[in-house]
C-alpha cells in the first residue's frame, strides 16, 4: 500500500462548495502516477520509452463530500499485474478519517499501436511491479 497526501483546493469545488465529482478521478491518477514513483518507476520514462499505460476501466464509489481545504489521505493498492493489465484500489480519507470515496482502475500498456507484455522487452518495468503486487 502506498499513502498520498492530497489538499482540496477551491477550484475543485462546485457551486454545493464540494469536491466535484470528476476530480476524485484526477486524484486517482495523481495518486497512481505518485505509487510508481515511490516503486522507482517513473510514468515519464514509460513515455519516453514508447510506452502508454491507458486506462480500460474505472469505478468509483462516492461516500462522503470532501470539501475546500480538506486533506485527503489517499490509499493507493496494486491490486493485480498480469505483464500487460495492471488493476490498482483507492480509499480516500479526509481529516477526520470518514471515507470520501472508493474506487478502482484497470489499465494495460500499449507499445507501437500494440498490447504489450511488460515481460517481453522491459523486465526492468515487470520486475518492479512483480515485486509491488507481492508487498
Amino acid at each position: 500500500m502506498f499513502t498520498y497526501i492530497r489538499k482540496i483546493n477551491y477550484h475543485e469545488t462546485d457551486k454545493m462548495a464540494v469536491v466535484h465529482h470528476s476530480n476524485y478521478v484526477k486524484f486517482m491518477e495523481e495518486s497512481r502516477v505518485a505509487f510508481l514513483s515511490a516503486i522507482g518507476v517513473e510514468y515519464a520514462d514509460f513515455e519516453a520509452e514508447g510506452i502508454v499505460s491507458p486506462v480500460v476501466s474505472i469505478n468509483v464509489e462516492y461516500k462522503t463530500p470532501a470539501r475546500f481545504g480538506d486533506t485527503l489521505t489517499i490509499d493507493v493498492r496494486q491490486t493485480q499485474y498480469s505483464g500487460p493489465r495492471l488493476s490498482y484500489s483507492y480509499e480516500m480519507r479526509n481529516q477526520e478519517g470518514k471515507l470520501v470515496c472508493k474506487a478502482s482502475s484497470q489499465h494495460c500498456f500499449i507499445y507501437q499501436n500494440r498490447i504489450l507484455s511488460l515481460q517481453n522487452g522491459f523486465e526492468h518495468y515487470h520486475q518492479k511491479l512483480v515485486d509491488a503486487l507481492e508487498q
